[in-house]
């Protein structure tokens, strides 16, 4: 599954910038808190007197990340729709009879069943074809029609000329650097390569899953896939200088109350969403619950976007352990995809040659 799944992912993060088996620790839906009340939980204390955010927690949220065009002008649903929407869900995606739905696509075809716009779930690629629905995990589901909350109308701001461009060039199937027919490893996508599939993640549904460890100078953020493992400062020490790029950025965190502020620079180009070297992220990670952390994230890049824009996802408590992520630089997988692309370069040549015949 592992190849062309990330193929998917490679192709979610180009629509966002213009956005292996079962995960181990899955649990049952619930419906999140979707509204604003007034907070009168108080979250346990980790021993140096700050919040406790310690655990393993999902994102498996099934809200899209922008607004459907459907639910246009519509922050919330109403109970029913809420409803109708969990139910053709499940009878979409529960005992294996449909392809795979990962991301956005678990809403998106709900939607479309209950409007009557379609009738079932087909992912296939037209080629190989896909995955059944057994994998596909439970998702949680609020009311909210999209993740991102700011700007209002639940979509991402407008592209810069720059992210225009990147988003015209062609896709390549194996997740090719710029849509590149590659010539060697290095012209592969960086999920594919086993590297990262970047930081910040918006993608639900698919290993996305975070372990939190925390002491008084340090917090450490382990993301399932590609077990990625973020550790952060929280001791006031300041970034290194602007030269120094990297693919996961450099955090520096802080508290403000009970809520653990992440402040991240010095991002590498093209390491997440097709971002420029500008990208700044804002990440504020609050208990709000027992069960539940809301995660607000804001991406401020005014090399890819007009304005910054803000999205809020709340992660489950989850009582299963996170298990190492099945992905390796060196698989075979990347010889095919080198041979596959010198393959039609061969296929190409010869048709070229026969046509000056």
């Amino acid at each position: 599954m592992h190849f062309r799944f990330l193929t998917f992912v490679g192709g979610l993060a180009v629509v966002l910038s213009l956005a292996q088996g079962q995960v181990a620790a899955q649990t049952q839906p619930v419906n999140a808190q979707t509204k604003t009340t007034k907070q009168t939980w108080t979250p346990p204390r980790a021993p140096d007197g700050h919040a406790d955010l310690q655990g393993v927690w999902a994102n498996n949220v099934a809200t899209p990340v922008e607004r459907p065009k459907e639910l246009e002008g519509r922050a919330y649903l109403t109970d029913q729709e809420l409803n109708a929407l969990k139910k053709a869900a499940d009878e979409l995606f529960s005992g294996g009879q449909s392809d795979a739905a990962f991301g956005d696509n678990v809403f998106l075809a709900a939607l479309a069943n209950v409007q009557g716009k379609q009738k079932g779930f087909v992912s296939t690629d037209g080629k190989t074809g896909d995955y059944s629905s057994v994998w596909t995990v439970e998702r949680d589901w609020t009311n909210r029609t999209s993740l991102i909350v700011d700007p209002p109308d639940g979509h991402l701001p407008e592209l810069t000329e720059r992210a225009k461009e990147l988003a015209k060039r062609p896709s390549y199937d194996e997740g090719a650097k710029n849509g590149k027919r590659p010539d060697s490893y290095e012209d592969i996508g960086l999920t594919v390569r086993c590297i990262t599939f970047g930081s910040p993640s918006l993608l639900a549904g698919y290993n996305s899953y975070y372990q939190i460890v925390q002491s008084p100078k340090t917090v450490a953020i382990v993301m399932e896939k590609i077990h990625d493992a973020r550790i952060i400062p929280i001791d006031g020490s300041p970034h290194p200088p602007a030269n120094v790029k990297l693919w996961h950025g450099d955090s520096r965190g802080h508290w403000e109350g009970d809520t653990l502020v992440i402040d991240t620079t010095n991002y590498r180009e093209g390491a997440v969403m097709n971002n420029s070297d500008k990208l700044h992220v804002i990440e504020r990670i609050t208990r709000t619950a027992p069960d539940y952390i809301t995660y607000k994230v804001t991406f401020d890049d005014p090399g890819t976007w007009a304005k910054p824009w803000t999205a809020e996802i709340p992660w489950r408590h989850s009582k299963e352990a996170i298990f190492e992520y099945a992905c390796h630089e060196g698989n075979y997988g990347i010889v095919g995809i080198l041979a596959g692309a010198r393959a039609q370069d061969a296929q190409e040549a010869a048709t070229k040659t026969g046509s000056q015949r």
